[in-house]
């Protein structure tokens, strides 16, 4: 049963609920239904499976189709689906060819009203007589249909359902399925008794370990019907006592929109030089994905994992040269960048930084303490203060620009948690006060003061790059011409760092003095260095163990990042329109296309095909407004005759670094919620795959196949 509707991209039963019907068990209105709904795959289906398995929406039948005597929402009789007016589905009354939308005939339109007058019969159950199926086989339906419910629902079918821990007796599992036996289900009566309880926890690992398997195939089936893609990872996480590594496979498929579907979890541990071939083995034999067709690779990892995740995406490139290694947006660049550093004191800034987005995040009166204290440090400049405070009410520590606001607002976040920790008029719980002394220890060490230093004056040259990497179409292009001038400051900062590091030290030791904090070396390395002969001067410990390891480290991640062909393949946002029609005089550069001279279809000809695409857009007629974006221009209808251009922008679009729309971000979006929302002791890897991605359309008739084809010993014994 799906708990969703059936309509492709609608989004009810997921982020917006709405009454759910069942398809008509009358075969000739269940054909009508799901003509309506344009659903093609579901045409071979009978009326009973429609009825059984499959749900429609509220929203998609007309006023008029209810009826308004009954109770509730009930539909009449006669009740076709009309309304469609999603993405990529047909608005009611009209029919869809390509970008053009004709208006039904008068003929049609007054049949149509001839049938919402006509008075309503009596629901028929007339049931369309299909093959009767084995007793096993309804029964695996069955337990799937309870198990993907729980799925969808990130409700982990193995904790108890009345919190009391008594095993599978008392399981939500258990629970669903005792309730659909006490109701009546006949298949559940002749199948399950007290006597399967023994077996039951395998039964059930055997279910879960199918439906990963037919989820994945399904993803791993649609990246391969739309060619080439991208790999991304995030950070890896702890599951089960092992740490696992997700990742996401960034696609275009054949309506021209991006998708980013979430292929499972890959286990993250052992040797960083055996874990990359462990890894690659695992994508290509196990999950069956055609790295030949990689075309580019980003990763999100910080800390002790950096070391393993760098060995990996050098050996996808030593395998697959084209696995351009690129940027995720997930995080800002510069926060990236500092998240890849293994220097103490930037680790220390990044989870100071953690610690404060928990602390303001416990009450709404701690925000208002800390905007208090703004104003005490700002007296005389009311607009800089009041600027600080919006900037605060937003995660400040995750901005573009966050350790500039840092800086900015460090002496009154000193003083706000200070005052909360003192708790003279006992406003604050210990859990509170805790957490302030700890901000507090930390703002109050040197090392952080100038890690956090460091990070400032080295990120202010990449901020704007930065910023405008995660802006428009525009904004990304003019930032591919930049990149050069920032490569050459950091240049310049690094032959000098002598020089610059005196500033940063300098800095440091006053904003240091200002907060009473002495200057002194970290109290690890002290103790490393008692009995040695000679000391360490403060000032060459820091240039040593923060300032030319951070410089040195922001050059080489952005050498590896933003390498000449990444640059070129960003530079190929001069194809599209409105920057075409920007530029005027400047036709698209060729050599930025050629890039992809082994992947477009006709290398000869490009040359002519782009100056006849320049022709076309580099005038705009008064009122005319050209597609701004990646997706707006392979939408054009004329695209196609572009092939070349077609395969460009397809590729382009595919590329890591550029975020993508709100609408195609929603894989990522529910890994987070499962990661962030699930109690450790239930996370499973099985069940976070089938929960994010929902939206596979699964059919119970294929995953019992798969089941009875997998454990073919299980049907002996029933």
């Amino acid at each position: 049963m799906q708990n969703h509707c059936v309509v492709l991209d609608c989004l009810s039963g997921i982020s917006d609920f709405q009454a759910l019907f069942r398809f008509p068990r009358d075969p000739d209105r269940s054909q009508k239904w799901v003509e309506q709904c344009q659903r093609d795959d579901l045409k071979e289906k009978s009326a009973e499976q429609l009825y059984k398995y499959y749900r429609l929406c509220g929203k998609h039948f007309e006023a008029s189709a209810f009826d308004s005597d009954a109770p509730g929402s009930v539909l009449k009789a006669d009740a076709v689906p009309s309304v469609f007016d999603g993405p990529g589905q047909p608005q009611s009354g009209q029919v869809k060819h390509g970008k053009e939308t004709t208006k039904d005939s008068e003929t049609e339109r007054r049949g149509r009203k001839r049938m919402k007058k006509a008075p309503a019969e009596p629901i028929t159950e007339t049931v369309q007589n299909v093959p009767e199926e084995d007793e096993e086989k309804k029964y695996l339906k069955t337990l799937l249909e309870v198990l993907l419910l729980l799925g969808e629902q990130s409700i982990p079918p193995f904790a108890p359902c009345n919190g009391k821990d008594d095993g599978l007796k008392s399981c939500n599992f258990q629970a669903l399925l005792e309730y659909r036996l006490n109701c009546g289900d006949e298949v559940l009566k002749n199948k399950f008794d007290s006597s399967r309880q023994n077996c039951f926890s395998n039964e059930l690992d055997m279910l879960i370990t199918v439906c990963e398997q037919y989820v994945r195939s399904k993803v791993i089936e649609g990246v391969k019907e739309n060619g080439f893609f991208s790999l991304l990872t995030s950070e890896p996480v702890k599951i089960s006592g092992e740490w696992c590594l997700p990742v996401f496979l960034r696609y275009v498929d054949q309506l021209k929109s991006h998708q980013e579907k979430f292929a499972g979890f890959l286990t993250f541990e052992g040797d960083e030089n055996d874990l990359a071939e462990k890894l690659l083995s695992e994508m290509t034999d196990r999950w069956g994905l055609d790295m030949s067709q990689c075309r580019a690779q980003a990763h999100a990892c910080s800390g002790t994992h950096s070391r393993k995740i760098k060995a990996f995406a050098s050996k996808l490139v030593e395998k697959y040269p084209k696995a351009l290694l690129t940027f995720r947006p997930t995080n800002p660049l510069t926060l990236a960048l500092a998240n890849s550093m293994g220097v103490s004191g930037v680790q220390l800034v990044l989870s100071t930084f953690k610690q404060i987005e928990l602390f303001f995040s416990q009450s709404p009166l701690l925000q208002v303490e800390f905007e208090h204290a703004i104003s005490i440090f700002y007296p005389d400049k009311e607009d800089k203060a009041e600027e600080l405070k919006k900037i605060c009410r937003t995660g400040w520590p995750r901005r573009n620009d966050g350790f500039e606001v840092a800086l900015d607002v460090i002496e009154a976040l000193l003083l706000c948690v200070d005052s909360v920790h003192d708790n003279e008029d006992m406003r604050w719980n210990d859990q509170v006060t805790h957490s302030a002394l700890e901000i507090s220890k930390a703002l109050t060490d040197f090392e952080f003061i100038m890690a956090l230093i460091v990070l400032k004056n080295v990120m202010v040259l990449i901020q704007a790059f930065g910023k405008n990497l995660q802006g428009k179409a525009v904004d990304i292009h003019s930032a591919t011409a930049s990149l050069t001038a920032v490569l050459q400051s950091l240049k310049e900062m690094s032959d000098n760092i002598d020089v610059y590091h005196d500033f940063f030290y300098d800095e440091a030791v006053n904003l240091a003095a200002a907060m009473e904090i002495p200057v002194k070396v970290p109290r690890f390395f002290s103790r490393k260095r008692q009995g040695e002969q000679g000391s360490t001067q403060e000032d060459d410990y820091y240039k040593e163990h923060v300032t030319v390891p951070a410089v040195k480290h922001v050059i080489g991640e952005m050498n590896d990042l933003f390498s000449q062909d990444h640059i070129k393949v960003l530079g190929c946002m001069c194809l599209i329109p409105d920057i075409i029609e920007g530029k005027k005089s400047t036709q698209p550069d060729e050599e930025s296309i050629q890039v992809f001279s082994d992947d477009i279809p006709n290398a000869g000809s490009l040359s002519a095909e782009l100056h006849c695409w320049w022709v076309k857009w580099s005038k705009k007629g008064k009122g005319e407004t050209f597609p701004s974006s990646l997706h707006d221009t392979l939408q054009l209808a004329d695209v196609k005759f572009f092939p070349n251009v077609m395969t460009a922008l397809r590729l382009l679009s595919i590329l890591p670094t550029l975020a993508l729309e709100d609408s195609s971000d929603v894989a990522f979006k529910r890994y987070q919620m499962y990661i962030e929302n699930m109690p450790d002791n239930v996370k499973s890897k099985s069940l976070a795959l089938f929960n994010i991605n929902y939206d596979v359309g699964f059919d119970l008739d294929s995953m019992v196949e798969l089941y009875q084809k997998t454990y073919p010993e299980r049907q002996e014994v029933s």
